[in-house]
């Protein structure tokens, strides 16, 4: 028998966007996403994969945004990048989401957040990236103490805990900004040409892929 009632339009990208925003900010991994409710709306809007990965993180949907991530690994696809290093900060990898940050570093997208780095911050990092496990780092001071603070906070030291979530507040903001700018809203139904794996045999390259997929990084694929 057919509905005497109206099928539900769906959300809209402004609906669906405003609703995310109306959650805390992700710093740390929850149980479950804000509202499973959401999936299925985010991914029917057909974004970008890096534009719908950030949409899945803002819901704490991180199987899903981890799913869209993994198959953007180098550039030209500069957003999957940083949002991969975002997610890694969620989950507790912050390593690897140090060696996700310092890949993208230098763009202007990023620079938005966390500034130009000096030449002292740039020797700095140069000098400390051997204290981590993928001898990786930004070269902002901000940007690297903002992963110190985030992983203080996983193991107990929840004063900074307020001034973090501004922190996260800004990226994502940025981040949400700039998909929108370069990537527009309406549908894109064939994203194949952000689909980029990492080329060549360099060890950086070796120890990315065992991240995403061996058993270095936080989740195995």
């Amino acid at each position: 028998m057919t509905s005497i009632y109206p099928a539900k339009a769906p959300l809209s990208f402004d609906e669906i966007k405003n609703k995310l925003l109306s959650f805390p900010t992700p710093l740390t991994e929850t149980s479950s996403p804000n509202d499973a409710a959401l999936t299925d709306p985010i991914s029917t809007l057909y974004l970008h994969p890096a534009f719908e990965a950030l949409l899945h993180i803002l819901n704490q949907d991180l199987a899903s945004a981890h799913f869209l991530v993994r198959h953007m690994q180098s550039e030209p696809e500069i957003e999957g990048m940083w949002i991969h290093g975002i997610l890694h900060r969620i989950e507790g990898d912050v390593d690897n989401a140090r060696a996700w940050y310092a890949d993208v570093c230098k763009t202007d997208m990023f620079e938005q957040v966390w500034g130009k780095s000096s030449e002292e911050e740039e020797q700095k990092a140069e000098s400390d990236k051997n204290s981590v496990r993928t001898g990786k780092l930004p070269s902002q001071r901000k940007a690297r103490e903002f992963l110190n603070c985030v992983e203080a906070l996983r193991n107990g030291d929840v004063n900074a805990k307020q001034e973090l979530q501004k922190d996260a507040r800004r990226e994502v903001e940025t981040l949400l900004e700039w998909c929108t700018q370069k990537f527009g809203t309406e549908k894109k139904l064939d994203a194949s040409e952000a689909w980029v794996q990492p080329g060549g045999d360099s060890d950086v390259v070796q120890k990315k892929q065992s991240m995403l997929t061996g058993g270095d990084g936080y989740r195995k694929f």
